[in-house]
């Protein structure tokens, strides 16, 4: 294969490329059985750079009996935790040690720069996966001294909780953090005894069947972990709806996790979805300007603002709007837009040709309803799906640039007057998974966080994640929480126990 950018990664990234590409079902390769593929897209020159199985049902539900026959063999049903622990220690030195190959992967398939592929996507799933590790060997119950009130007084009864693997869960995940959302459904999942079916997005199917490789290499029970790629609407749909799932682990959009969500109810399979979001980013009056001009930068234009948090709707205190607003389209207009590869560059393609299409239209709704452009505007002028950061003023809370989840580069700037005036706009939307505070004023910031609807509330940064820390939306931004202590609950069963002893 001939890509633009091939002597840019590495021979290892090289020969993944060249290998054929299958599904990882209990613990063999398999292709779909209709032998139909999808193409794999470069966003940064829209050329194929690989094909993977186009599944469907079929394949989903054999993933989903191996899944099934593996939570039920002694090999891993009855797996000691350190067991379980040792096996995600080993995953993640094998995910360190091939983390150039994986960062270049998701560079190639995600258009994101593969510096920040490495040190924040890479390093998070290693950090991660040795977090969830410590967790196999700490799950624990609780005891009780039982108070039937009808009890006898002769009566002795002892009573304890205890927690059990779900079962066998399906995981399906985005394609703007590919490698990192499968780790964050996987740990978990094994920490706590389950096995997981995982479907990647079609975008970007890459990083996942390279994980499998290297799940293979640490020496897993086959059928523990599977990987089936497809369409969202034929494997992913398959996979939300089979009843042979005990829990579906959805990370995408609202409108997609409803269904979702419609479907695992039907069987009354657990579920937790992770989802949109317009979170807001608030800056006060005492503010340091610059600091907070490059701060809601990166807000919205980290990973070419495809991210579910991305801080796309910022409110200035009006004393500060001018000089802050300058300071974003001054960094804005001087980014260095380039292909994943390139170590130089700052913002990437956007994922898709379509993807880049639809950002373009809400920029263009904007200007039709009265938003000025200050920088960008569009699609720069260059091959790939790139699209010029944007900053948006003179918009008001009924724009649909402002509503509406645009998931792209694209930031609307607004002035507010006061606290309060603040906080009812920055809470008047249907989503609620991030916001930031901008202050060093700390009673003011502390005054604030309560009043914000938002699963986390960042101050004087943004996006941050931490694998100790719980992340997750209010509204309609999700159901559950990842991460932290927290995630284990979502892969667990509390189960209650009394015995009468007398």
């Amino acid at each position: 294969m001939h890509h633009r950018s091939e002597p840019l990664f590495s021979a290892m990234t090289a020969a993944f490329l060249d290998r054929s590409k299958r599904n990882f079902i209990g613990g063999q390769w398999l292709s779909a059985q209709d032998g139909s593929t999808i193409g794999v897209v470069d966003p940064a020159t829209g050329q194929t750079i690989a094909r993977v199985p186009d599944s469907g049902s079929a394949e989903i539900d054999l993933a989903v009996q191996a899944a099934r026959r593996a939570f039920e063999h002694p090999s891993w049903r009855r797996a000691k935790s350190s067991e379980r622990e040792r096996l995600l220690l080993k995953l993640a030195d094998l995910v360190e040690q091939h983390g150039r190959e994986l960062a270049e992967i998701e560079a190639l398939d995600n258009g994101k720069p593969v510096e920040v592929a490495h040190a924040v996507d890479v390093g998070m799933c290693v950090s991660g996966l040795r977090y969830m590790a410590g967790w196999a060997t700490k799950i624990e119950g609780s005891t009780l001294d039982p108070g039937l009130p009808y009890m006898p007084p002769e009566g002795e009864f002892f009573a304890f909780t205890r927690k059990q693997p779900v079962g066998v869960v399906g995981a399906i995940i985005p394609w703007n953090f590919p490698l990192m959302m499968a780790i964050w459904k996987i740990a978990p999942a094994l920490a706590t005894g389950c096995t997981v079916v995982l479907k990647p997005a079609e975008d970007t199917p890459l990083s996942a069947l390279r994980l499998a490789e290297l799940i293979e290499m640490a020496g897993y029970p086959a059928g523990v972990v599977n990987v089936v790629t497809g369409y969202g609407h034929k494997a992913g749909a398959a996979l939300a709806a089979h009843p042979g799932i005990d829990k579906v682990a959805f990370t995408g959009s609202t409108e997609v996790g409803k269904r979702v969500g419609h479907a695992a109810l039907d069987n009354m399979t657990r579920m937790s979805l992770e989802l949109g979001g317009k979170s807001p980013v608030i800056v006060l009056e005492d503010v340091d300007v610059s600091r907070a001009a490059a701060g809601a930068a990166n807000a919205i234009f980290f990973n070419q603002g495809q991210v579910c948090s991305a801080g796309s709707r910022l409110f200035i205190h009006e004393r500060v709007f001018d000089r802050v607003v300058e300071g974003v389209a001054n960094i804005a207009s001087q980014m260095k837009l380039g292909p994943g590869l390139d170590s130089s560059t700052q913002l990437g393609p956007l994922i898709s040709g379509k993807q880049a299409d639809r950002v373009c239209r809400y920029i263009e709704s904007g200007v039709e309803e009265g938003a000025r452009v200050l920088t960008g505007g569009g699609r720069a002028d260059r091959p790939g799906f790139f699209v010029a950061p944007t900053v948006l003023v003179d918009t008001s809370d009924s724009m649909r640039v402002v509503r509406e989840e645009i998931f792209g580069p694209v930031l609307v700037a607004m002035p507010f007057s006061d606290v309060d005036e603040v906080a009812r706009r920055a809470n008047d939307t249907p989503y609620g998974l991030g916001a930031s505070i901008w202050s060093n004023d700390l009673r003011a910031v502390h005054r604030l966080i309560p009043r914000i609807q938002a699963g986390t509330v960042w101050v004087n940064c943004h996006s941050l994640i931490d694998n100790a820390l719980p992340f997750g939306g209010f509204k309609q931004s999700g159901i559950g929480r990842e991460l932290g202590r927290a995630a284990i609950d979502l892969y667990t069963e509390s189960q209650s126990v009394l015995i009468d002893l007398s």
